[in-house]
């Protein structure tokens, strides 16, 4: 295994225009989010005639529901968040900014009661507005979740939550000292099977868990801000945490290569070792023929295999093993004895995670609680992202995560 390698480093130089996997020009100032401009203030837009209107709630459908909440960012992933808002009936008045006029008016278009600005300082003003969605570009993230909270709104900031530790652990700080909800992005933390998979390793079904390998790949979508491990192993770094019980991994290492853009990788691998010999293995890729979403864990009884990709039956148990004799004389006595068993698919109840998220955010503003997938767990996952970039760049090195954030 190759030797340790501390991080003594505060700020660890930007290299091939990178930082922590974040393009320099990925982390533009406030004034050109994508979509979101952080200065000046104009008054909303109205809502136009739209194709689908939200029905009205009977007295049954009424959930908890907020005066106002908004949505920064309506590139890729904004709009996603506004028709899930908007299903859930989350606010009375949802209010999405972006530069660009061409996406306001698109998603304008679809909801009759959306309100829309190019501001996000009309968002801040908004004394209605009580929890703000950030949906920008990870560079910018931990810029616009800051001014949120400081102007006094909770905050749903999507994943990565940060660039660096230092910068997650200061919207922590910032959260706690407001008194205000910071919640992150992680879905997949709320997906149905990933929740099934947490239930069945904590019931001891598998056994003592040996390894986890996790493998998310497809052909493309290429970033421009940030490498494959910043884009895509945050998923898979949140589901093993999660099905870790939230412990961290003792020490992270990580390769890749970069063959189409200048420094940015598109594709790593990585390796994650915790505590009692337990070991996991991300890979991540934008430069593979199939689009593969799965995940192994190998236990000391049985296998669990989770493909997400699969249109049914996306959780599989196999009754298989192997066991070593306790006792013999000599190495030729040696044998392993191998277990083929059943296999058993679990039922399994899907609902859309983003919608659960969205239900779960607005839950935790009205009640007070605390998300689970708050700020303290985003941090953990920015902590490994830090320390498998920090990796990356020297070649694999394996790198020891510093203390956990409480």
């Amino acid at each position: 295994m190759n030797d340790f390698i501390m991080i003594n480093e505060k700020n660890p130089p930007m290299e091939n225009g990178y930082h922590n996997g974040v393009s320099k020009n990925g982390s533009p100032k406030a004034e050109s989010v994508n979509g979101a401009n952080a200065t000046g203030a104009n008054q909303l837009e109205r809502p136009i005639a739209v194709v689908n209107p939200r029905p009205a709630a009977t007295v049954k459908e009424q959930r908890a529901q907020l005066r106002g909440i908004g949505v920064v960012g309506l590139g890729y992933w904004g709009p996603n968040w506004v028709r899930n808002l908007h299903q859930s009936q989350a606010a009375r008045r949802i209010v999405a900014c972006d530069l660009d006029q061409k996406r306001r008016l698109h998603v304008s278009q679809l909801y009759s009661d959306l309100e829309t600005t190019s501001h996000f300082e009309d968002l801040l003003n908004d004394d209605e507005i009580e929890g703000i969605v950030v949906a920008t570009p990870v560079g910018m993230h931990y810029g616009m979740a800051k001014r949120a909270l400081e102007a006094g709104k909770s905050v749903l900031v999507e994943k990565p939550m940060a660039t660096s530790n230092e910068d997650a652990n200061d919207l922590v700080k910032t959260a706690r000292e407001k008194n205000l909800i910071l919640m992150v992005g992680h879905t997949f933390e709320y997906s149905a099977p990933v929740l099934k998979m947490r239930d069945i390793i904590a019931s001891g079904e598998l056994g003592d868990v040996f390894y986890i390998s996790s493998v998310r790949a497809n052909l493309g979508l290429f970033q421009r801000d940030v490498n494959v491990t910043w884009d895509l192993a945050t998923h898979d770094i949140s589901i093993i945490l999660n099905l870790m019980n939230g412990h961290e991994p003792e020490a992270v290492s990580c390769q890749g290569e970069s063959h189409y853009g200048s420094g940015v990788e598109d594709v790593a691998m990585l390796t994650l070792r915790f505590e009692r010999n337990v070991i996991a293995f991300i890979h991540v890729s934008w430069l593979d023929p199939d689009k593969i979403r799965r995940t192994t864990v190998v236990g000391s009884r049985k296998m669990l295999v989770y493909d997400d990709t699969a249109p049914q039956e996306k959780i599989r148990i196999y009754d298989k093993g192997v066991t070593a004799q306790k006792y013999y004389d000599t190495f030729g006595e040696f044998q392993f004895s191998y277990r083929y068993g059943d296999i058993q698919i679990p039922r399994i109840e899907e609902k859309e995670p983003l919608f659960c998220e969205c239900e779960h955010f607005v839950n935790c503003i009205k009640n007070g609680q605390t998300p689970n997938t708050d700020g303290v767990n985003g941090a953990r996952v920015v902590s490994v992202l830090e320390a498998a970039n920090y990796s990356l760049r020297r070649g694999g090195l394996m790198v020891p995560l510093g203390a956990a954030v409480r």
